[in-house]
């Protein structure tokens, strides 16, 4: 039998200028980096993952929608929109819209069968409405969580989640039995061949997920879990979440790293990390592919 994954791809739906503070951490109170901090990190991606299973076209994340600079209502009310003005500077073009990435990579985005989002922040839900037919896969605390009180203030808007016509499915976590992926003991087989396993690394964000795929060499796309690979691997937290949970989930990851070393950890905004990634045997720089995908059931 062939490979599961066939092919990988990276897409950029614009890219995003963030606070030193908030990537590499501070000691700073958390209100004065965003409304009096000056050094930022620029130019840091808004990424989209490709992967092309023998049997499904499937994006980890939907990216940003170009609303976020065009649209002077994209945040609900005047708090939130004053603290995510000054948390975020946003450089993304029509062009970028997750469907125009799609079709400039040489995917179809009705062709597009899941879409696994690892949290739902704003900047991983923006393209849903592009992938019509794609059935949208999250955790069942990601799902409870933006059900909550004022989720918006955590930057999870539920009027682009909650959209007409999205095919939401809410995934629970069940025991895992393979010994390679110790230390997790849960997770979610998404094609039911152990290729692409969902497993929970909370503390970014309630239900956040990192996507395994047993690959060679294998892969875990780790989404906002950390800004760069690195701070995790020296335990240096970001000026955001929850650090006595980050502190668990890095700890799972660096283990997992420990039983594979040649574990490819591919966070969402990492520049660098997409350039491993595209060093990958199966990556396929996005612009260049024009090879058709076979489809099951010969779509």
């Amino acid at each position: 039998m062939t490979q599961p994954i066939q092919r990988l791809a990276h897409l950029q739906t614009g890219t995003v200028d963030l606070h030193v503070q908030h990537v590499e951490g501070s000691p700073w109170n958390a209100l004065l980096w965003i409304f009096l901090g000056r050094e930022r990190i620029e130019g840091l991606p808004l990424s989209v993952f490709v992967i092309e299973h023998r049997d499904a076209l499937i994006l980890v994340d939907a990216g940003i929608s170009p609303r976020v600079v065009t649209d002077p209502e994209f945040w609900p009310d005047p708090v939130t929109r004053a603290f995510m003005n000054n948390i975020f500077r946003f450089h993304v073009e029509p062009e970028d819209a997750l469907g125009k990435q799609l079709s400039r990579a040489g995917y179809a985005p009705e062709d597009v069968d899941k879409a696994i989002i690892t949290h739902l922040h704003f900047d991983h839900v923006g393209g849903i409405a592009d992938i019509p037919n794609a059935e949208l896969i999250t955790s069942r605390e990601a799902w409870e969580h933006m059900l909550g009180p004022h989720p918006e203030r955590e930057a999870v808007l539920r009027r682009d989640i909650e959209i007409p016509g999205a095919k939401w499915r809410q995934i629970e976590y069940g025991l895992i039995e393979d010994a390679t992926l110790k230390p997790f003991t849960h997770g979610h087989d998404l094609m039911g061949d152990g290729s692409i396993l969902l497993l929970p690394t909370p503390g970014h964000l309630d239900g956040s997920s990192s996507v395994f795929l047993r690959v060679d060499p294998p892969i875990l796309f780790v989404a906002d879990l950390c800004y760069r690979t690195d701070l995790m691997i020296k335990e240096r937290f970001p000026g955001t979440g929850e650090h006595d949970l980050l502190a668990e989930s890095w700890a799972r990851v660096r283990a997992l790293k420990t039983r594979l070393p040649d574990l490819l950890i591919v966070p969402s905004h990492e520049e660098a990390a997409v350039a491993r990634l595209l060093a990958h045997p199966l990556a396929t720089v996005g612009h260049d592919r024009h090879a058709n995908v076979e489809k099951k059931g010969g779509r």
